[in-house]
């Protein structure tokens, strides 16, 4: 039998590669590690990144701490910032900084704060080297592994699949008395529990006591597996929630707190009452451009507040949703447009329907139809750049390295009373003569 050429090898090689990345990082996964980096570094670069994405994390860690940086930087690229962070997080502290040096100054800040975590969360007690496998990895393949792995003392390992979902546990015992050709799909079990990253410690000693847990996960918003809260860091959240000496354990950061001095509190807060202010004053600054309209068309006074007021609601919802997704880390700054795209039809739809009924009680009230016209408008158009706002704001200022819940309330407001009142007076004073708007 003739040998394949070596370029109809390299075809079938890259074309595994590109149809089943999933397959190809199992493969992958028996190799070793300076073979595992020879195949990445083939010619076709996004081949590779899908093929790394799906290794067993372990393996991925080992691998990452071999790679040049070239191939770092080009495999990193254009990673998941949730995949970058999860692996990343797995080596020592100067490693992990001087890879993420490597990346463009956007994925690395996205990748650090993904990284970090709050002093009283469970992510900060978390070991992220929790010992994981794929569900169709084999008892064999899994004690091989194991075995390579050395005095880890460990008690459970993790099923994910190969987007990191976490999957169940398998006791080491249960492995220990299954036949080798078993997959782990066949007999991995719930966890006893599990736990978000952003969890406060209070929930982690609640676990401990009430499931008597020796390792808990802990997973992020979209269940996939980050780390493991061993024994040892439980017993000592535990003994720290019994003397009551949690609050001053992690008091000391630099975030103001509920019972925090006065003066930090002031120290905080009075900048942003100034800015504020100022903004108060561009607000009333519009207005004023539109004095003669009121003073001719004395009832557009009657509804300025309706329109600043469903503007600057809409605004808050938004608002409120956005940074409810930046906490738990549902959304990432580079999803602002989606985040915004949903946030304005959101906008456009309430803004239709609360628009008929303002115009209905408008037409009513000040019997003018060209009103009820004026300000149906102006509700659409306000809630829609209000629903926007309260999207893009919050994720600029925290692109900017600002607090959002500090700081986008006053810039939203700003912007909602701002464009509410510019749209419903710019068009009662253009379409005044048209629509024969009278005070």
């Amino acid at each position: 039998m003739s040998q394949i050429p070596a370029s109809a090898k390299e075809k079938l090689i890259n074309g595994f590669f590109r149809q089943f990345p999933g397959d190809a990082a199992s493969l992958l996964n028996g190799f070793s590690t300076e073979e595992i980096i020879d195949y990445l570094k083939r010619p076709d670069h996004n081949d590779s990144k899908q093929v790394f994405a799906r290794l067993n994390p372990d393996i991925a860690t080992e691998v990452i701490a071999l790679m040049d940086d070239h191939l770092f930087a080009r495999i990193f690229s254009n990673i998941d910032a949730y995949l970058g962070a999860r692996l990343l997080s797995r080596l020592d502290k100067e490693e992990a900084e001087a890879k993420t040096a490597l990346l463009s100054p956007a994925l690395a800040r996205e990748i650090k704060e993904l990284m970090s975590y709050p002093l009283d969360s469970a992510g900060h007690l978390m070991n992220p080297l929790a010992t994981t496998f794929h569900p169709e990895n084999t008892v064999k393949e899994v004690l091989k592994r194991l075995r390579a792995l050395g005095d880890r003392r460990i008690a459970n390992i993790y099923v994910i699949d190969h987007e990191g979902t976490f999957l169940g546990v398998a006791t080491l015992q249960r492995i220990a008395i299954s036949e080798p050709k078993v997959k782990l799909q066949d007999i991995i079990q719930a966890p006893l529990g599990v736990i978000h990253a952003l969890a406060p410690v209070e929930d982690v000693v609640e676990l401990l006591e009430e499931k008597r847990i020796i390792h808990l996960p802990v997973i992020d918003i979209n269940n996939k597996l980050l780390g493991v809260i061993r024994n040892g860091d439980l017993v000592t959240a535990s003994k720290e929630e019994a003397t009551e000496d949690l609050q001053a354990m992690f008091g000391a950061g630099r975030e103001e707190r509920a019972l925090s001095k006065v003066s930090l509190a002031v120290k905080n807060r009075l900048p942003w009452l100034h800015i504020n202010l100022v903004t108060a004053f561009m607000a009333s600054l519009v207005v004023g451009f539109f004095e003669d309209t009121i003073a001719r068309i004395t009832v557009l006074a009657v509804f300025l507040p309706v329109v600043a007021g469903q503007s600057g609601n809409t605004g808050s919802q938004a608002l409120a949703v956005t940074m409810r997704g930046l906490a738990l880390r549902e959304i990432r700054i580079a999803q602002w447009f989606k985040v915004a795209r949903k946030e304005i039809m959101v906008g456009l739809i309430n803004g239709f329907a609360v628009a008929l009924t303002t115009s209905v009680i408008v037409y009513f009230w000040a019997s003018s139809f060209g009103l009820s016209v004026v300000i149906g408008i102006s509700m659409v158009v306000s809630m829609v750049i209000a629903g926007f706002s309260g999207a893009v704001i919050p994720i600029i200022l925290k692109s900017l390295g600002q607090d959002p819940a500090t700081s986008s309330s006053i810039v939203l407001t700003t912007v909602t009373d701002i464009f509410g009142f510019l749209s419903f007076l710019g068009l009662a004073t253009a379409l005044a003569d048209v629509l024969n708007i009278v005070g």
